[in-house]
């Protein structure tokens, strides 16, 4: 079973929720999501630390054979290719390495190569494996990484996902990947709102959830 700790936005205690649910699980395996800031790894502090670069493909045009037809670009709904000086440039931090524009280059000129995005760390902490993406400074996303981060859970029986804060894509990728979502939240209008947000995203997504309020305020 794969249970998702998500949380409408930061500072709720979702890392501690999750860590502790870890730690309660007994044989499980913690990923943490939350690539852009892991911390998970603090409380728990693996040993025998192994670790895996995570890179996508990004596409290397050869100017020799483009015919600046802009096949590529035209298709590139994310605008990591402009046509600039007869060729198409491309911007490979936008870059989703879907691989389509290689795919429909009409004369081949297009090949991929890897770009290094971050990578995964893994480690034990108990009977705990702790698994953590590490995104490298400055990518404008951690999606492909959290991908290839779930795809280290196939086979883990009972399995705590991390997930970075919001709503956003990478928070998305996460709740699609679980049986169970456990929504922290703060006891404020504003983590009001935002864990309607949440919970709105994983209704749309067809996934159980539950609340947990991990904030007691004075008076509430």
């Amino acid at each position: 079973m794969k249970i998702a700790v998500m949380s409408g936005k930061g500072g709720t205690g979702k890392t501690l929720v999750a860590v502790n649910l870890a730690a309660a699980g007994g044989r499980c395996v913690y990923a943490d999501c939350d690539v852009e800031e892991p911390d998970g790894r603090l409380f728990l502090n693996p040993g025998a630390i192994v670790r895996r670069e995570v890179g996508v493909n990004v596409p290397a045009v050869d100017a020799e054979k483009c015919l600046g037809c802009r096949v590529c670009v035209q298709f590139c709904r994310f605008g990591a290719l402009a046509f600039v000086s007869g060729k198409p440039l491309l911007t490979p931090g936008v870059c989703h390495g879907c691989g389509g524009c290689a795919t429909l280059c009409p004369v081949r000129a297009i090949s991929e190569r890897m770009r290094p995005i971050g990578a995964i760390e893994r480690g034990d902490s108990g009977e705990i494996r702790v698994a953590t993406g590490v995104l490298n400074p400055g990518e404008a996303s951690g999606v492909p990484l959290i991908h290839a981060l779930l795809s280290e859970l196939d086979g883990a029986e009972t399995a705590f996902l991390d997930c970075p804060p919001g709503a956003s894509c990478a928070a998305m990728a996460c709740a699609r990947a679980a049986d169970l979502v456990v929504l922290v939240a703060e006891p404020t209008r504003y983590g009001a709102e935002n864990l309607k947000m949440a919970a709105e995203l994983c209704a749309g997504l067809g996934k159980r959830r539950v609340a947990v309020l991990n904030k007691r305020m004075p008076g509430a």
